[in-house]
This record gives structure tokens, sequence and C-alpha cells, in this order.
């Protein structure tokens, strides 16, 4: 082995590969998401009915929006399944990514159903139906206290998963619709003000699109693999590049496999007479113990002479036997601009 041939080092944990617990807890979280599943559904159907009847939009929106719930939930359960699926052929990371695809689904259901809650929620302004305040009273408080037991369910899941984040986020706001509805049922109720039901779908709408958004955006920058928003991979690479014996650390790369999973790759140049190996393992627990970063790819390599040269910041010193096409900036133990 050259001086310049130190490879890659690959740090899985200290209990290697087979060491890590990825995501969630598969077997505690499904029991909990399907018991939300089951209060869900079963109120679901009986909500539908009483809307129909009552003729309250509010009610037959929660209604949907609990379909959206169920729903979720689902797509939660079979992403669970599928991520669970050890790593083979073409699919080296196996399925994960299945978890952010349903988080994905879920904030563009919050999104899509709020669009047409909206719309619904504008024509009964201009055109307010009669509304049974008394029925959607009831049936909006029995809401609440169905939601609160779901939404704790949820709770008890991991939802450092975005997968499982996406289905407490339709309960959470499937809540709120509750409140919301309640409110404007009382209202009803002793005004008689029948446009209070639209109002209160506005509110609840406005929720769905923050919820919604925040989901798209967060799963958005894990298929665009983004750095995590915790991570700022210019400080990353000026902290590396500040370690003994490292010159310079480039084709710096972080990103999340999936939630809760980031990996990092980069290539590192030590001084000539540096031990690669012992500033791999120096590297690896940094990364490790200050970033909890532990799928870690790092090429390691003496760095030639002239890098140890004065240059200007940014500037490849390394020659054509390092990275022709290196991407991102240069960070040496030096100022100079990201």
């Amino acid at each position: 082995m050259s001086e310049h041939d130190h490879g890659v080092g690959l740090d899985h944990g200290a209990g290697g590969h087979a060491g890590h617990a990825h995501g969630v807890a598969a077997d505690a979280d499904r029991r909990w998401l399907a018991i939300a599943l089951t209060l869900i559904t079963v109120f679901m159907a009986a909500e539908v009915a009483v809307g129909i009847v009552a003729r309250s939009l509010a009610l037959i929106s929660d209604a949907a929006h609990m379909l959206t719930d169920a729903v979720s939930i689902v797509l939660a359960l079979v992403a669970m399944r599928l991520a669970a699926r050890p790593a083979r052929g073409g699919y080296t990371y196996g399925l994960k990514r299945a978890e952010i695809l349903s988080a994905q689904a879920n904030g563009l259901t919050l999104l899509l159903l709020g669009a047409w809650l909206a719309y619904e929620a504008v024509r009964r302004l201009i055109a307010p139906p009669q509304v049974q305040g008394g029925a959607m009273l009831v049936t909006a408080l029995a809401g609440i206290a169905v939601n609160i037991a779901a939404t704790w369910c949820i709770s008890k899941a991991n939802r450092a998963s975005l997968n499982v984040e996406g289905a407490y986020q339709h309960i959470l706001n499937d809540l709120f619709a509750f409140i919301g509805t309640a409110v404007a049922a009382l209202i009803v109720v002793l005004t008689g003000f029948a446009r209070a039901d639209a109002l209160a779908t506005l509110v609840v709408v406005a929720l769905m699109a923050r919820a919604g958004y925040g989901l798209l955006r967060d799963s958005g920058r894990i298929f665009l693999e983004a750095a995590p928003a915790d991570v700022d991979p210019d400080l990353l690479g000026d902290t590396l590049a500040g370690r003994p014996s490292v010159t310079e650390v480039h084709d710096l790369h972080v990103w999340q496999i999936t939630s809760g999973q980031p990996a990092l790759s980069a290539h590192v140049l030590v001084d000539p007479d540096g031990d690669c190996h012992a500033v791999r393992r120096d590297l690896e627990a940094l990364l490790r113990c200050d970033y909890g970063i532990t799928h870690t790819t790092l090429q390691v390599d003496h760095a030639a002479a002239s890098v140890l040269h004065v240059t200007r910041p940014g500037e490849r010193t390394d020659g054509p036997g390092h990275c022709e096409a290196p991407h991102g900036p240069a960070h040496r133990d030096e100022p100079h601009p990201h």
C-alpha cells in the first residue's frame, strides 16, 4: 500500500452496521398507529352520517380530513414495512425512503384538501345554508375526545421519523378542526350565525396549509439530498479541516438517507508525515460524538507537497491525482470565503 493509497474509511458506529437503530421502533410504533387508525375509522363513519343530516360543512370537512388521517396512517404503516426490508440488489440503501414518500404524500394531501375546503368555505360564506348547531356541537365534542386519544397514541410513536410526523400532523390538525367546529357550533346555537361554520373551516385550512408545507419542505430536502437542517456544511468542513494533521477537506457531502439517518462523505488530505488511519479515526469520532453522524465514508490521503505552499482560498493544490472535478469549496485551516 503506497503512502497515498490509504483508501476509504467506512464507519457504521461502534456496533457495526447491525448495531444501528435506524428510523423507528417498528413493532411499538405500528401498534400505536393501528390503535389510532381504529379510533379514527369508526368515528369517521359516524361523523359523515351526522354531517349529512345536520348539513354542516365543518363536520363533513372534518370527516374528509379524518379520511386523509386514516390514509396517512395506512401509508405510514406500509412505509414502515417497506423501510424495514434489508438492502438488496440495486437498492443499496433498501427502501428506507419509502417513509419520506409517505411523508410527502401526507403533506400534499393536506394542501389539496385544504384548497378544496377553502373553496367550499368561501362559497358558504357567500350563501350560507341552514346548519343544525346542536347536532354539530355534540359531534364536534365527541370528535375532540377521539382525536385527543388518537393524537396521544401517535405521540407515543417515534416522531423523529418524518413518516410518523406526517401522520401526527394530520391527526393534530384534525383535532384543531374539531375544536374550531365546536366553537362554530356553539356560536350557531347561541346566535344563529350560520357563517361561523365556514369561518371555522377557513381557520382549519390555514393550519392544514402550514402543516402540509412543512412536510413537503422537509421531505423535499431529503429527496434533494440537502444537508440536515441542523448541520452547516461550511462550518462542518472548517471543523474537520482544523483537526490535527489535516491539510484540506474537499468533496464534502452531507445528506440524509431517511429522517434521522444522516450520512457524510469527504476527501481528506493530511500532512505528508501524518498518520492517515489515526486522522480518519479522529474525524469519525468527532462526527459521531458532536454531530450524530455515524454513516461516514472518508477517503484519506497524504497531501502532495504543493498543498503546503501558500495559495489563494479555494484554489486546487492537490494536482491531477486527486478529484478531477471536486464538488464544493476546499476547506483548510485558514481564513477563506464560503
